[in-house]
């Protein structure tokens, strides 16, 4: 008689696409379970590269941010000039 023995499961690796079409359907509304199915691959497994990419900020990410904040300041700056020529408009239309 053989012995039977298991053959070793090897851990499946995704491409960087692949992830990226499963939570792009995930985010487009469907659900995790019924996108797992499709795919062919757990749900923990989903729910793992969400969290890992919600929590990786690319040098993308990171340049946006800081054109974010060059704007706010160019639109707090330009809220001041309005409220200044608010002021000037009421002052020039006052009947002297």
């Amino acid at each position: 008689m053989k012995p039977v023995t298991n053959p070793k499961r090897t851990a499946r690796k995704y491409g960087a696409e692949f992830k990226a079409e499963a939570l792009r359907l995930v985010a487009s509304g469907q659900r995790v379970s019924e996108v797992a199915q499709q795919l062919g691959i757990g749900e923990n497994l989903l729910y793992k590269w969400r969290s890992e990419v919600q929590g990786v900020q690319t040098p993308v990410t990171i340049a946006q941010e800081g054109e974010i904040d060059t704007l706010r300041r160019h639109v707090k700056q330009l809220e001041q000039e309005r409220d200044i020529l608010k002021k000037a408009l009421l002052i020039f239309s006052q009947k002297t």
